[in-house]
């Protein structure tokens, strides 16, 4: 009898292994291609934040696109890429990302390091924490819809 329970333990170790290595391959990496996707977007805005180059945001932005500033103030995809195009950074980084995809949404969490000047002439030495709402659109395209943002302690 232990005999048999050992073997049937065995195998059941074996098929739960072969099962999650399955998993890794196939629905693991589609999930991940997507959480991969997010990411990289998310990249490219930081990247074209700290170089002052707003049009590398015109396509990562829904037209509808809004943003909540850690100052409570409210901007369009035109604020924003108007903005992103007048700031001066030194400092302009990224990091602690977290990507949830819900079907053919995926929010973004993740923290800011920012010293310069913002697109408002404003000088700017701060950490914040932010989300940001993604959509796939009709196209099959990705777009940030909402970002918000608020300052960190």
């Amino acid at each position: 009898m232990k005999r048999v329970a050992a073997i049937v333990g065995i195998a059941v170790l074996t098929v739960s292994v072969a099962m999650a290595q399955q998993s890794a391959k196939s629905g693991g990496k589609a999930s991940g291609s997507v959480d991969q996707a997010l990411t990289d977007m998310e990249h490219t805005w930081a990247k074209a934040s700290k170089a002052s180059n707003g049009e590398a945001l015109v396509p990562l932005l829904a037209e509808d696109f809004v943003s909540l500033d850690s100052d409570g103030s409210l901007h369009s995809k035109a604020d924003v890429v108007a903005r992103t195009t007048k700031g001066k950074w030194e400092t302009n980084d990224i990091g602690d990302l977290k990507v949830m995809v819900h079907g053919d949404t995926g929010i973004v969490t993740g923290t800011w390091t920012g010293k310069g000047t913002d697109g408002d002439g404003k000088a700017v030495d701060a950490k914040e924490r932010w989300a940001d709402t993604w959509v796939k659109m009709p196209s099959g395209k990705w777009q940030c819809v909402a970002s918000a943002s608020a300052p960190m302690k």
